[in-house]
């Protein structure tokens, strides 16, 4: 970490008795020009090269154009960012594992010590992403579930667990202890890092990057965060800089206070409206105005989490004395805090209202505006107001095909109620998002108290579930006395974890899935998460709608979305009279006083020492004592990639692609979960298919997500998402396509599979906001496997594009108001792509459409690969193809 330090900012810090060192932005200033209104998140940044300095990966000269950003307030200017962590999840961090061992068996075969391979960088993996609402509705739903969870993910656990002892710098956070993002709030996040380097305590910003894209949570602690690939996290563990530009910074400014009745989800869902309106991907966001002096820091958290949502790179804001409050509260030391106050205040990072910032562009939100809300059925910027669900459903029916006036009721088996369009089938409270906001969670539980006084049930029809993010939230529901109301409603624990906001949200039950079947019904779930992308949810469940913790009781009481809760009654009382969402609504006062109860000793309690240690499941799995991991070659969940095979061979050159065909074609907003899906594995497809053919039973396929350390389930895959749509195959719903020279409609991955037997390179056309959504370092690692050698998009989402440079997989985006429509292209041409053999960052590359009738189309492209490092990673093959070969030439 030495810098050169070429502007003599080393100074010191007396907090408490300690001497702490660091490098001081006041100082660069000195020498750099005037920095005091630099948005908080650049100040960071400058730091993080103050502190690298070593006239190489940073210079002078990036020191200096962090500064100048001022003058234009944007930079094309390329840096070398490196956090001081890395977070993962189980999803994401078994395939970063799998990598990591990966490369100790090919650095053991080059000669070389297999221990040569380890995190640079603190890492924490947390496994959240693997329990399942199995069961729900009954108080032995959470054991059963977790029963299941380490039945169904033994052989994945064994593996983490080897990592966690074969590795170090690396910690793993056990099964049912919550979500990795709510875990980092209140427990892992520092706010200010130390280090200890040749006798001296250094203290810097507590920064971070995590392989899921709601990483950004933490930045409503002050801690810089956001999601990156695996595959560029993988880099980051291993030394290697994350290679960015330095980014625009858009003012959110914040004004006012919500409205009564109104929570910190109806706020959020609106700000991510306003923000994707704006358009800020790739961008920072920086939340700052004197509506923040009132913004608890939960709310916050729950801003900053829906980063991703709104599409910016991060939603930051900086430390002041409510971030002390929080950290207070959830039990960090009291010398920790009193180190934030003084470095912050120190570095002039602490938030100051006398100074306003100056960013590229600002938009303002007075929060007394906002209004009770709700977002579907398909994207989470789609905001809907509560008093208008029922006219954004019937858009969807009509959208469907489904007229508006069908009323359709289908018996519901063994009972004599019936099952209509609009009905909602899923009510889960979930996700990091809300779960960690104490306000939103006592709200749902006083709706649930009010609803059982008045004598409202939640409906039959209903799958209901409780899954926090933590057991802290089970501890100060428990200390409200609130636990058993949302029990008597069916809101039993299910899970610590994600559940149904990651498409775990289980089987429906019998009756109900034979229902929706038999009347083709659109049906609705409502949870208190951040994603609602189709297919996500549940495969049957075609209206999905985000909505906050009480809001979810609520329409488990209403048990349809084809209501007006503003107006409409939930149901009735003992008499028969109609109760309303305003007689079961909680006052702020109501809410307060229950929030009084969180404490500190809740948060000391669930995050003691044994926070590592896990339940006697996890302590009982036996793991191998080896520094390279002993591979079944019979495994399903567990395999060795192909990624590095002749990596110790000299470096191919690039070639042009000649002569490629298009895999498939698809429109606009096709997400990760699209390309890479991590819910159920359909038995007819590809993955099912293996899967069987491996003896493994329907029951026990477990999801994609669970198998992502294995490549051949992972590769059939990709594009299997039942909802995605090839337009080369008119009418088509699911991983289809036509294998062009024989006209034969087949799934992706076969047509892919001949291409390669024909030794044909393939590309993909696609339209806007290509790649949107979670993190999935398989969305590139199985369009690589798959053959695609380029994806021809109109615009990128900002991982996915450095993900498929991450994996060597060329991104090329269609000049400005161009398209695959506009230039008539079907998906049957051959696709040549000249100039990609000495590929520079950001320059055209010259392609060429040629149809089978002999006539030719010719465009320019944009190369999106950004940096000059990505062009190095590229023209290996992807980063961590570089990163190896480095350590193997060292």
């Amino acid at each position: 970490m030495a810098s050169q330090d070429s502007l003599g900012t080393l100074s010191s810090l007396e907090v408490g008795g300690a001497t702490y060192h660091y490098y001081s932005l006041p100082k660069a200033a000195e020498k750099l020009g005037n920095i005091k209104k630099l948005p908080v998140s650049l100040k960071v940044l400058l730091e993080n090269l103050l502190r690298f300095e070593d006239g190489d990966t940073v210079t002078r000269d990036d020191l200096q154009a962090m500064v100048d950003w001022l003058g234009s307030r944007s930079s094309t200017r390329e840096i070398a960012y490196r956090p001081a962590r890395v977070l993962m999840q189980d999803f994401t961090g078994v395939p970063a594992v799998v990598d990591l061992a990966a490369m100790r068996d090919a650095v053991a075969k080059a000669g070389l010590n297999a221990d040569k391979i380890n995190p640079l960088s603190a890492v924490d993996l947390v496994i959240d992403h693997s329990v399942m609402v199995d069961k729900f509705g009954s108080p032995q739903s959470f054991e059963e579930n977790v029963e299941f969870e380490m039945e169904r993910n033994k052989e994945r656990y064994q593996f983490l667990r080897w990592g966690q002892k074969a590795f170090d710098n690396f910690r793993v956070v056990p099964p049912g202890t919550g979500i990795c993002h709510q875990v980092n709030l209140e427990y892992l996040a520092k706010a200010v890092w130390t280090k200890e380097e040749d006798g001296k305590t250094f203290a810097y910003p507590d920064t971070l990057v995590g392989t899921d894209s709601h990483t950004t949570m933490i930045n409503g602690l002050g801690v810089l965060g956001w999601g990156v690939g695996g595959i560029e996290a993988e880099a980051a563990m291993l030394g290697q800089p994350v290679s960015m530009l330095i980014p625009e910074v858009v003012g959110f400014r914040l004004s006012g206070k919500l409205s009564e009745g109104v929570t910190a989800t109806d706020l959020v869902l609106t700000v991510t409206q306003m923000l994707r309106a704006q358009g800020v991907v790739g961008k920072f966001v920086e939340f700052y105005g004197p509506g923040l002096a009132d913004l608890p820091l939960a709310d916050r958290a729950t801003i900053a989490n829906m980063a991703p949502e709104y599409g910016a790179t991060c939603g930051f804001f900086p430390v002041d004395e409510e971030t002390l409050t929080y950290m207070r509260l959830t039990g960090r030391e009291e010398e920790q805090i009193d180190l934030v106050k003084a470095y912050s205040q120190a570095q002039g990072t602490w938030r100051d209202d006398s100074v306003e910032p100056e960013f590229t562009e600002t938009l303002e939100l007075n929060m007394a505006d906002v209004e009770p809300s709700l977002a579907g059925p398909k994207r989470p910027q789609d905001r809907v107001s509560l008093s208008g669900l029922n006219d954004a459903f019937e858009l969807l029916m009509e959208s469907s095909g489904v007229s508006t006036s069908d009323e359709t009721k289908v018996p519901i088996e063994g009972s004599d109620q019936t099952l209509t369009h609009g009905d909602v089938v899923i009510a889960a409270i979930t996700s990091c998002t809300n779960t960690s906001n104490p306000s939103v969670m006592m709200a749902a539980g006083l709706v649930a108290k009010k609803a059982l006084e008045k004598g409202l049930q939640s409906k039959p029809w209903v799958k209901t579930s409780l899954a926090p993010g933590s057991k802290v939230v089970t501890d100060y529901l428990e200390a409200a006395g609130l636990d058993q109301y949302l029990d008597e409603l069916g809101f039993d624990l299910v899970g610590y974890g994600c559940t149904t906001c990651i498409g775990n949200s289980g089987p429906l039950p019998d009756e109900i899935s034979k229902a929706v079947d038999e009347g083709d019904l659109i049906v609705s779930s409502v949870l208190s998460g951040n994603r609602n992308f189709e297919g996500r949810i549940h495969p049957q469940v075609k209206a999905n709608w985000l909505a906050s913790p009480p809001l979810v009781v609520a329409y488990a009481l209403a048990g349809s979305t084809r209501l007006d809760l503003s107006k409409d009654p939930l149901g009735e009382d003992k008499d028969g009279n109609p109760v309303y969402l305003k007689d079961v609504w909680p006052t702020e006062a109501e809410i307060a006083e229950q929030v009084k109860l969180v404490a500190s000793d809740m948060f000391r309690k669930e995050y003691g020492a044994t926070l590592f240690e896990g339940d006697e499941h996890w302590q009982s799995l036996n793991i191998p004592d080896s520094l390279t991991y002993e591979w079944q070659d019979d495994s399903t969940y567990v395999a060795n990639p192909p990624f590095f095979e002749g990596i110790d061979k000299p470096l191919k050159a690039q070639e042009d692609v000649t002569d490629a065909y298009v895999l498939a074609r698809f429109g606009d907003s096709i997400t990760t979960d699209h390309i890479s899906p991590a819910g159920a594995i359909k038995p007819s497809a590809p993955a099912g298919e293996y899967l069987q053919s491996k003896g493994v039973a329907i029951k026990d396929f477990n999801s994609y997500g669970s198998r992502r350390g294995n490549h051949e389930v992972m590769m059939r895959g990709t594009f299997a998402n039942i909802r995605i749509r090839n337009l080369m195959v008119e009418g088509s719903e699911g991983g289809v396509t036509r294998h062009v020279p024989s006209g034969d409609e087949m799934s992706i991955y076969d047509a892919a599979m001949r291409y390669q037997e024909e030794k044909t390179p393939l590309v993909i056309l696609a339209g806007k906001e290509y790649g949107t959504g979670s993190s999935r370092d398989w969305a590139a690692k199985g369009t690589r496997l798959l053959g695609v050698r380029a994806v021809i998009a109109r615009s990128f989402e900002r991982i996915h594009r450095s993900n498929l440079v991450g994996m060597g997989v060329l991104p090329l985006q269609f000049k400005d108001g161009e398209s695959a429509d506009s230039l008539g292209l079907t998906g049957e041409e051959k696709i040549s792509l000249s100039g990609t053999r000495d590929i520079k960052a950001g320059q055209s590359v010259q392609a060429t459409a040629k149809r089978s009738n002999g006539e030719e189309v010719s465009f320019e492209l944009l190369c999106r690969i950004d940096t000059a490092n990505e062009v190095e990673y590229y023209k290996n093959g992807g980063i961590l193809h570089y990163v190896l070969r480095q350590l193997i030439a060292a």
